[in-house]
């Protein structure tokens, strides 16, 4: 299979030359904003200087947070004694690689990354068919294959594991339908949790119709195997073909492991890539599983000792939810529970100390409740991620809510931080436990084309406690413990502060401002009203507020770039990498500490 005609079909200059222009100005924009490179500014324009016979020069307004919007169409260098337009992002890269420091092996997998996500941006660019004012309509699980990716991190499909034939098949956006393939672990082999109430064959059944379960049985009876001696797990086909079979080839001789085949339910691949949606079936589960690609920062595996985990988390962060009043029946937030996990570790990675994390990680399961199953009447659901979608006119996802709800910008501004903030701050201020709410974890549920109410998922890798001695945290386990992260004060409010305001936040006040629907100042204004109504109706909490600052006059410098292509690198360590902290970042939401809106 040479792949010929798919080629063909997204290949083209003009393509290619517009790709390149977008992403050289997220680059310059993020590389300027983590003080990777320091332009000369005159005005609004823009000069860096590579060496003294080369430089590049373009537009950019100054955004609030000390960010940048760098206009694509500005882009210029100036080689070989004249000025021409710049569209040639990795040839970008290796210009300030001297400068930045980054080292040959580093800027080589860089190089791989940037390509595979240019190859990305162009079958995006060709399967851009539908307006945004279609996609407000569109069904959430489909709706996530139009999304474009990580909106900071800027080799952000760089997929490494992938082939391109891997990538026409499972990338989110080409949005094929997957069936996964299931196998048999022996018991000796595998760990399996559930949330109290619920047991291996309760999911089993959930999962698989009768037929199906019954035909895996008989292909074990075959072997002369006993399937009540074995948990039957799903596996993605990439892992099983790429790293499971070679990985796992003695239980696979010592029949310890024994692949059945097919399941009859259709998935879709969400933005994550390893996580499913049941589009045969949407009340099924959603099915996370492990898939060992190097993307935006970590191998997609899923780690042991969370996924077993994950449970318990779920009971926990449900738990608090159900006996608060605030959050059950004012907020009524949403809280897809991991109910259940399996988890199956390589034994010869198992015995080596400081294994690299990657190998730790290939075979498991998390199966995560469907929100589907919690939508009212008139609801709809999209992850915050969609908010920053612009369509291949430029009209952004947000536009076309807020022309449809009869809203102003500024009311559906409003209404949308009165739905996301109150549920974060109160787990925050009251319980000493944050979860990470980037794009993809948090998902707004709409009524009307109006921000409704907040769904927030994904505990097991995103939830972190307190350092404090808080009485809320005293009922935590020690096996949970063990596995939350707890974080001093401004590590625990960074999980809100980068995690919404800086990886999302800042890009949706951008495409505000462009769009000419709401000022950047009253964008925050809005943002940091929201916080000081919730302080307001919980007094109580006020020593609590002062630990936990959101309008700080600067907050630690957190960088994803950064931590790639200068202080991590491709390394194959045994954890994962974190965020680089680098320098302060000056806080917008300071100066409305004290000002009413």
């Amino acid at each position: 299979m040479f792949l010929k005609e798919e080629l063909e079909q997204v290949l083209d200059k003009e393509r290619w030359k517009e790709v390149n222009q977008k992403l050289l100005a997220k680059m310059l924009a993020e590389y300027m904003y983590e003080d990777m490179i320091h332009p000369e500014k005159d005005g609004n324009v823009y000069v860096l200087e590579i060496n003294e016979e080369k430089f590049y020069r373009f537009h950019a307004e100054e955004r609030l947070f000390d960010s940048y919007d760098v206009k694509v169409d500005s882009i210029e260098v100036y080689e070989e004694g004249k000025w021409v337009e710049a569209d040639r992002a990795i040839d970008f890269l290796l210009d300030i690689k001297p400068l930045i420091g980054m080292s040959p092996d580093t800027t080589g997998h860089l190089i791989r990354e940037l390509n595979h996500t240019l190859l990305a941006d162009l079958h995006l660019l060709e399967n851009a068919k539908k307006t945004s004012d279609e996609l407000v309509d569109v069904d959430y699980a489909e709706l996530e294959g139009e999304m474009t990716g990580h909106p900071w991190i800027t080799y952000n499909k760089g997929r490494i594991g992938f082939g391109y034939d891997d990538y026409l098949r499972f990338a989110p956006e080409q949005q094929k339908l997957v069936k996964l393939y299931w196998i048999a672990v022996h018991k000796s082999r595998s760990t399996f949790s559930t949330v109290n109430g619920l047991n291996y064959n309760k999911v089993l059944s959930d999962e698989l119709d009768h037929g199906t379960i019954e035909k895996f049985t008989d292909l074990l009876a075959g072997k002369r195997l006993i399937a009540d001696d074995y948990y039957f797990i799903p596996v993605h086909e990439w892992q099983w073909k790429n790293h499971l079979i070679q990985n796992f080839v003695e239980d696979l001789a010592m029949e310890l492991i024994v692949p059945l085949g097919e399941g009859e339910d259709l998935y879709l691949p969400q933005q994550s890539i390893r996580t499913f949606v049941n589009v045969s079936s949407k009340g099924k589960h959603h099915v996370k599983l492990p898939m060992s690609i190097l993307n935006t920062l970590v191998y997609r595996g899923l780690p042991s000792e969370r996924t077993l985990i994950a449970p318990k988390i779920t009971e926990h962060i449900k738990g608090i939810a159900e006996k608060d009043v605030f959050l059950k029946e004012t907020c009524k937030v949403i809280l897809p529970g991991e109910i259940a996990s399996a988890n199956v570790d390589q034994r010869h990675y198992q015995r080596l100390d400081q294994a690299p994390y990657q190998y730790l990680e290939m075979l498991g399961c998390i199966w995560r409740e469907s929100i589907y199953t919690y939508l009212e009447e008139g609801e709809n659901h999209v992850t915050l991620a969609a908010l920053l979608y612009e369509d291949k006119k430029g009209k952004p996802f947000v536009k076309s809510l807020i022309e449809k709800s009869g809203l102003s910008a500024d009311e559906w501004i409003k209404t949308l931080f009165n739905v996301v903030m109150p549920p974060l701050l109160h787990y925050l201020y009251q319980y000493g436990t944050v979860f990470s709410p980037h794009g993809q974890n948090t998902i707004l549920v709409l009524k009307d084309y109006k921000p409704h109410r907040l769904a927030i998922k994904d505990f097991v890798d995103d939830v972190n406690i307190s350092d404090q001695p808080f009485p809320e945290l005293e009922a935590l386990t020690e096996d949970l413990k063990k596995v939350l992260r707890s974080e001093p004060p401004e590590g625990l409010t960074q999980f809100i502060f980068t995690g919404l305001f800086i990886c999302h936040l800042r890009y949706l006040s951008s495409i505000m401002v462009n769009q000419d629907l709401l000022d950047e100042t009253r964008f925050w204004e809005l943002l940091s009203q929201s916080i000081k109504d919730y302080q307001k109706a919980f007094p109580h909490l006020e020593e609590r507020f002062k630990l936990f600052d959101f309008f700080k006059p600067q907050l630690t410098k957190l960088c994803l770039n950064r931590n790639r292509m200068v202080d991590y690198g491709y390394g194959d360590d045994d954890d994962r990498p974190h965020a680089s902290e680098f320098g302060k970042v000056n806080n917008a939401l300071a100066g409305f500490r004290e000002q009413p809106v």
